[in-house]
């Protein structure tokens, strides 16, 4: 099985803490926003995973 997370969002409802930090990339706990993503997804045995990336994508 595949997956697609979608981080391409400007993520506005989180200014300003993402002015500078695309969203998942910010803190969330001990991990980062797309870490928790990534680990569900491993739980569920998906290893294919696609990340979809735009605002601020190079960080």
């Amino acid at each position: 099985m595949h997956a697609m997370i979608l981080a391409a969002g400007r993520g506005e409802r989180l200014r300003p803490l993402t002015d500078q930090t695309p969203k998942p990339l910010l803190q969330a706990g001990p991990h980062r926003l797309i870490e928790h993503h990534l680990y569900a997804l491993a739980e569920a045995g998906i290893r294919d995973i696609v990340i979809n990336v735009a605002h601020l994508g190079q960080k």
